[in-house]
C-alpha cells in the first residue's frame, strides 16, 4: 500500500468584519486509488465481525486493515463489480449487494455465491437489494427496489410468501423483534404507515431534547426523510433533528451517531455537531462540495467517510481530542514561532512569520496585527508578560511592547539578530542578541566573540548566560561575562535556559539537557534517557512541577522534582508536526506551537489506545504456490522451497508503526524475535513438525496474544525412516560387497603369493635334498673304488647292485616334498647295509621306534636323516680303532617327530680336531643344509624343527664317549 495521505481541512462556520471567529480543526486522512482503493467512489463502507472495514466501490469491494487494501472483483467470486451496499451480519459474513440483485457473502477467507454455493441462486429480477435484516439461526431477509422480500436460511434464497409488489419497507421495521435491521437508518419516502394508523408522527423538533429521547434515538430505528431525522417506533414517530433548523438545505443521504454528537452527510457537506445530543447548537461544516455516501463508526471511535469520486476520510478517535489552527482557519501562516497568553483579558497570542500577531480572544474571535514591518526575517520568536495588559515581544530585528487591553504596538530596542528576552523579578528587561547583552536602559555588553542564544535571571542583580561556547554568568556590578566554573557547562552550546528554584535547567543544541546546581552537574536528559531529541529548541516551565522541552521530534515533559521524563508528546499521538517551537499552558489545556500550526487539547487527557491489536493470518507461501489461511499447514517437502507467513493487523491509527514478534521454537517466554515487517521467511524448511506464533503490538499498547500456526512438513518417501533405512542398509550391503570383493582379491593374491612362497620352498627343499645326492654318490663311489683296489670284485659287484637300488629309491624320493616314515627307514637301512660293506663291518646298527608311531602313518621331509647317519658313520665310528654301535630312536614329542641318531665313536669334540679342512668343511656344508631345510619347512609348514648336536663325554653322560645328534623333524601324520 503506498504512503497514507493526509489533508488537514479547515472550516470557517462564522464571518464577520474584520474578525474570524475560532472552530476546531479536524485531521482528517484521505485514502483513494493510488493508496490501493479499488475505486475513487464508494457507495458505503462497514466493519465485520474480524474489525475489517469493507468499503463498497463500482469496481468491486476493499477490505482495509488499516496499512492494506485487498480487493475483490467477479475474478474473485463476486456476480457483479458494481457493489452498491454492504451488511455484515452477527454470523460473521458480510454480505454484498451487487446491482444485479444476486446475494453473495464473505465468510471464511472466501466469497460465498451462487458460482460456489447452489443455496445463493436467485433470480433478482434486476432489482438490486437495498436493505437487510437478520432472525433467529441465522436467516437473513432483504428488502429489494422492487419492495419484496427476499429470504435465505441457509439452504436457499427465496421470495417470502405473500411479499407481493407494494410491500412497504415499514412492515419490516415495525416488526423488529422478529426482523432485526443490520442498518441503523432508512431513507423513506413517506412517515404514514397504512397498517400502522394509531401512530403519532412529531415533526415539531423538541431541541435540546431529554435524555429519554437521547436514549431512544440510539436505540431504535431512524427514518430518513429529506433533510429531517425522525426516531422511529411502533407508537410514534419523533423528529429529533430538522436539517432547516440548522442551515442544511440539502437532503440528507447518511447519518452517524458518535457518542453524544452528530454526523449529518449529504450530498454536497459533511456536517458535524459536537456534543449534539448534550443540546450544543454549534455546526462545523467538512469536506464542502463532497458528495458523503456513507458514514461510519469502527469500534475504536474512528470516523469513516465514504465519497462519490474522492475516495475515503478517515478521522482517527485521538483527533477528537486536539483542536487545530493554521492558515486555514484563521491564522495568518502554518508557521509560529511563539505563544503566550494574557490570562486577565483570557487572550491567546500567537506569534508568527512576516511580523504578524494573532490575538485569539476567549470567545474564538482571531485578530491579526503586524508587530514588525522590517524586510527579510521579522518573525516574532519571543513573548514574555509584562506588566498589566502587556506583554514582550522580541522579532529578528528588536524588541516591542504590545497592549493587550488597547491592542497597541510602541517598540521598545531596535536590535537585530534578538535571540531571547527575560525580565527579572523587579522587571528588569534583558535581552540576548547576536554577540552582545543588553540590559535595557542600563548598560550594553558587546563585541562578544561567541553568539549569545539566551538569558536566565537569578536575581535582579545576576543572570546566566547561554552562549554557542558555554555557560557564562555576569552581575550588574561588573557588567562582564564570567565563565562558568562546571567545566561541562563551558564546553556545551547552548539553546535555551531556565532558573527554577536554585537549579538551573540548560537546553542544548546537540546534547539534550544538563541540569546543574551551584557549580555542579547534577543531571543529564538525553535520547538515552528518552528524552523526544537531543536537539532542543525552547524550555518552558509551568509554574509548578513540570518543564517542557520543545524539540525537533516533539515535546518532553519533565518532573523538576524527580528531574525524571515522564511521557513525550508526538506526532504519533495527534501533533500537527514534530518541530515544536514552543509551548505555553494554562488551567490544564497544553498549547503546542509547530511549524505546521497550533494544536492545542487538555495535556492530562491525550488518548493512548493500549488495547493489542488484532493479528490475523493473510496467507502461507511455500515454494511457488500461495495458500489460504489456516490453523494448520500440511505440506509435502519441496527441496529447497521457502516457507513464508504474512500476518497482518487491524490497526488505523499509526499502522506503520506496528511491531511484530514471531516465534518458532514454542516456548512463549523465550525466543521471541523482532521485526517491522509482517512477511516471515523460513528458507529451505527441513520435514518436521513446527509451531510458529506470532503477535503484535502498536503504538502505546501491549503485545497481543499470539496467534499460532501448526506447520508440518511432510518427508518424501526417501526422507521417511523406513526409506532412510532401506538406502542406509543398501549403502551397508554395497560396502561390504565391495570390502568382501577387496578382501577376496587380497586374500587370493595372499593365496598366490603363500602358493609361491611354497612351491619356491618346495623347491628350495627339493634343490638342498638334489644337493645330498652327489654327496652320497660321491661317498659310494669312493667305497666302490676301494673295493675294487681291494681285489674284492664280488662284493663290489654286490655293492653295486644294492647302491643302483637305493639310488633307484633316492631319485623318487627326492621328487617327493614328504615321504613316510617306513619309506625313510627302508632308505636308511639300505644305506646302513652299504656302509656296513665299505667299512668292512665295523660297527652294528638298529631302530628303536614308539610303538605309538606304528598306529599311523607318518610323513616327513626325504633325506633329512640320511646325512647325520653318514657323519655318525664316517667322523664318529671309522676313526674308531674297534667296532662300533650306532643306534637311531624314533618317537613322537607332541606334533613333530623326534629322531636321535647315537653312536659310541670318538666324539664330536676328538673328530673336529683331527679333521682335515676339507672333512670340516664337509660336514659343515651338510649340518648347515640341515638346519636350512628346517628353516624352509617352517616357513610353508609352520612347524618348526630342531637340530641339536652332543659331544657323551662333555655333556655329563659318565665316561661314555661318542656324539649324539637330536633333530625335531616337522611331520605330517594320518590316520
Amino acid at each position: 500500500m503506498s504512503i497514507t495521505r493526509f489533508i488537514l481541512l479547515w472550516w470557517l462556520v462564522i464571518f464577520c468584519t474584520g474578525y474570524n471567529a475560532l472552530a476546531q480543526g479536524l485531521m482528517i486522512r484521505n485514502y483513494n486509488v493510488k493508496d490501493g482503493l479499488a475505486n475513487a467512489t464508494v457507495y458505503a463502507a462497514v466493519q465485520d465481525k474480524d474489525g475489517f472495514i469493507w468499503f463498497a466501490t463500482p469496481t468491486g469491494v476493499s477490505k482495509f486493515d488499516g496499512k492494506r487494501f485487498r480487493n475483490y472483483a467477479k475474478k474473485d467470486g463476486l456476480t457483479d463489480n458494481d457493489v452498491v451496499k454492504l451488511a455484515a451480519d452477527t454470523q460473521g459474513r458480510l454480505w454484498f449487494f451487487t446491482l444485479n440483485g444476486k446475494p453473495s457473502f464473505y465468510a471464511n477467507s472466501r466469497i460465498h455465491s451462487e458460482y460456489n454455493d447452489s443455496s445463493l441462486a436467485f433470480n433478482s429480477g434486476s432489482h438490486y437489494m437495498q436493505y437487510a435484516f437478520e432472525g433467529k439461526k441465522g436467516v437473513i431477509w432483504f428488502f429489494n427496489t422492487n419492495s419484496r422480500i427476499v429470504q435465505y436460511n441457509g439452504k436457499k434464497t427465496t421470495y417470502e410468501k405473500g411479499s407481493a409488489s407494494g410491500t412497504n419497507l415499514l412492515f419490516l421495521i415495525r416488526n423488529d423483534t422478529i426482523f432485526h435491521p443490520l442498518q441503523n437508518s432508512f431513507h423513506v419516502d413517506g412517515l404514514r404507515d397504512p397498517a400502522n394508523p394509531d401512530q403519532k408522527i412529531l415533526s415539531l423538533c423538541p431541541y435540546p431534547f431529554d435524555p429519554e429521547l437521547t436514549s431512544r434515538v440510539r436505540d431504535h430505528s431512524i427514518l430518513i426523510l429529506k433533510n429531517a431525522l425522525y426516531s422511529y417506533t411502533i407508537k410514534d414517530l419523533v423528529c429529533f433533528f430538522n436539517g432547516a433548523d440548522w442551515g442544511i438545505k440539502d437532503e440528507i443521504s447518511n447519518i452517524c451517531l458518535d457518542n453524544d454528537n452528530l454526523w449529518v452527510g449529504t450530498q454536497r457537506t459533511l456536517y458535524y455537531i459536537k456534543d449534539f445530543f448534550k443540546g450544543e447548537r454549534k455546526i462545523i461544516k467538512l469536506l464542502d462540495n463532497h458528495n458523503i455516501t456513507s458514514l461510519l463508526k469502527d469500534r475504536d471511535g474512528n470516523i469513516w467517510i465514504t465519497t462519490f469520486g474522492d475516495g475515503v476520510y478517515n478521522i482517527p478517535y485521538k483527533n477528537f481530542y486536539f483542536s487545530y489552527l493554521d492558515n486555514t482557519n484563521g491564522l495568518y501562516s502554518h508557521s509560529i514561532f511563539s505563544i503566550c497568553k494574557d490570562k486577565k483579558n483570557d487572550m491567546l497570542l500567537v506569534g508568527q512569520n512576516a511580523g504578524i500577531l494573532n490575538t485569539i480572544s476567549g470567545n474564538g474571535t482571531i485578530r491579526q496585527f503586524t508587530i514588525d514591518t522590517a524586510s527579510g526575517r521579522n518573525s516574532l520568536l519571543t513573548m514574555v508578560p509584562y506588566k498589566e495588559n502587556q506583554v514582550l515581544i522580541g522579532t529578528d530585528n528588536g524588541l516591542a511592547l504590545f497592549n493587550t487591553a488597547t491592542f497597541k504596538t510602541s517598540q521598545l530596542k531596535a536590535v537585530k539578530m534578538l535571540k531571547d528576552v527575560e525580565v527579572s523579578p523587579s522587571g528588569k528587561i534583558r535581552i540576548a542578541a547576536k554577540n552582545q547583552i543588553i540590559a535595557l536602559d542600563d548598560y550594553t555588553i558587546g563585541d562578544l566573540d561567541m553568539m549569545v542564544t539566551s538569558i536566565a535571571c537569578v536575581s535582579d542583580s545576576t543572570y546566566f548566560v547561554g552562549t554557542s561556547n558555554g555557560l557564562y554568568w555576569c552581575s550588574d556590578n561588573k557588567h562582564k561575562l564570567e565563565p562558568s566554573r562546571n567545566d561541562t557547562s563551558r564546553k556545551l552550546s547552548i539553546k535555551d535556559l531556565k532558573w527554577i528554584n536554585g537549579y538551573l535547567w540548560i537546553g542544548t543544541s546537540d546534547q539534550g539537557i544538563y541540569v546543574m546546581h551551584g557549580d555542579s552537574m547534577v543531571k543529564h536528559l538525553s535520547s538515552a534517557n528518552n528524552l523526544a531529541s537531543d536537539i532542543c529548541q525552547q524550555l518552558y516551565y509551568d509554574g509548578q512541577d513540570r518543564l517542557y522541552v520543545a524539540t525537533n521530534k516533539g515535546v518532553s515533559v519533565i518532573d523538576i522534582h524527580k528531574l525524571a521524563i515522564t511521557r513525550n508528546i508526538t506526532s504519533n499521538d495527534g501533533l500537527m508536526s514534530d518541530d515544536i517551537r514552543g509551548v505555553y499552558t494554562d488551567d490544564g489545556k497544553l498549547y503546542i506551537a509547530t511549524s505546521n500550526g497550533l494544536c492545542y487539547f487538555k495535556g492530562d487527557h491525550l488518548p493512548v489506545d493500549t488495547i493489542p491489536p488484532v493479528i490475523y493470518l493473510s496467507y502461507i507461501r511455500y515454494g511457488d504456490s500461495t495458500y489460504m489461511p489456516g490453523n494448520d499447514f500440511i505440506h509435502l517437502y519441496k527441496r529447497k522451497a521457502s516457507f513464508e507467513a504474512e500476518f497482518g493487523t487491524i490497526v488505523f491509527d499509526l499502522p506503520e508503526l506496528v511491531e511484530y514478534q514471531y516465534n518458532f521454537s514454542g516456548d512463549t517466554t523465550n525466543g521471541w524475535v523482532t521485526t517491522m515487517s509482517n512477511i516471515i521467511p523460513f528458507p529451505d524448511l527441513q520435514p518436521g513438525s513446527y509451531k510458529l506464533m506470532v503477535r503484535a503490538r502498536k503504538y502505546k499498547s501491549d503485545w497481543s496474544k499470539p496467534l499460532n500456526l501448526n506447520v508440518s512438513i511432510l518427508p518424501q518417501w526417501y526422507q521417511q525412516w523406513w526409506a532412510r533405512g532401506i538406502l542406509l542398509l543398501a549403502g551397508l550391503l554395497l560396502i561390504l560387497v565391495v570390502l568382501r570383493y577387496i578382501v577376496k582379491r587380497i586374500k587370493q593374491a595372499e593365496k598366490r603369493k603363500t602358493e609361491y612362497n611354497r612351491r619356491i620352498a618346495e623347491l628350495e627343499a627339493k634343490a638342498l635334498t638334489n644337493q645330498m645326492n652327489p654327496h652320497f654318490i660321491f661317498n659310494s663311489l669312493n667305497s666302490v673304488q676301494h673295493l675294487i683296489l681291494e681285489k674284492e670284485e664280488k662284493q663290489a659287484l654286490n655293492f653295486l647292485a644294492d647302491f643302483a637300488t637305493l639310488m633307484r629309491q633316492m631319485l623318487n624320493n627326492s621328487r617327493k616334498s614328504y615321504i613316510s616314515l617306513e619309506e625313510e627307514i627302508a632308505f636308511l637301512t639300505r644305506y646302513l647295509e652299504l656302509e656296513k660293506i665299505r667299512f668292512a663291518h665295523s660297527f652294528t646298527y638298529h631302530f628303536i621306534m614308539e610303538d605309538t608311531l606304528k598306529d599311523y602313518t607318518i610323513y616327513i621331509p626325504p633325506m633329512i636323516i640320511q646325512p647325520i647317519v653318514e657323519n655318525a658313520i664316517k667322523h664318529g665310528l671309522a676313526p674308531k680303532n674297534s667296532s662300533g654301535t650306532l643306534e637311531i630312536r624314533i618317537e613322537m614329542v607332541d606334533d613333530l617327530l623326534y629322531c636321535s641318531v647315537d653312536d659310541d665313536g670318538i666324539g664330536w669334540d676328538k673328530s673336529n680336531s683331527i679333521k682335515s679342512s676339507r672333512l670340516i668343511k664337509h660336514e659343515s656344508t651338510a649340518l648347515s643344509v640341515i638346519k636350512e631345510r628346517l628353516q624352509i619347512i617352517k616357513s610353508f609348514n609352520g612347524s618348526v624343527g630342531k637340530l641339536e648336536i652332543i659331544d657323551k663325554f662333555k655333556s655329563g653322560f659318565g665316561n661314555k664317549e661318542g656324539t649324539l645328534v637330536e633333530i625335531l623333524i616337522p611331520i605330517v601324520k594320518m590316520l
